[in-house]
């Protein structure tokens, strides 16, 4: 069965660090494209930065996070990465894993992030 299990959120006070996992298995992981997304209590769910898989490696980021968070794999792992810096209150949300390769996507179930003082 195919499952992306998210882990590393945490309460963490403006200007920490934090890095996420997301573990995959039941797909090809490294044929898959990887990505964060997150959402705030009230908000729609955002993208927030995608890496490819097979190829060239690709990294993007949404503009609000561009130049704080990097996104990164490991296929040997089965898992993708997201380490978060200079974290800022509007960073607060639960980030969830997916996975996309075609018309095939899978979602995590989602780690909660909680930056505040």
């Amino acid at each position: 069965q195919v499952q992306l299990v998210e882990s590393g959120g945490a309460l963490v006070q403006p200007g920490g660090s934090l890095r996420l996992s997301c573990a995959a298995s039941g797909f090809s992981f490294r044929t898959y494209g990887m990505s964060w997304y997150r959402q705030a209590p009230g908000k729609e769910r955002e993208w927030v930065a995608s890496i490819s898989g097979t190829g060239v490696v690709i990294a993007n980021y949404a503009g609000s996070v561009k130049g704080r968070f990097t996104i990164s794999r490991d296929n040997a792992k089965n898992t993708v990465y997201l380490q978060m810096n200079s974290l800022k209150p509007e960073d607060t949300a639960v980030y969830y894993c997916y996975a996309a390769r075609n018309h095939m996507d899978f979602w995590g179930k989602g780690t909660l992030v909680t930056v505040s003082s």
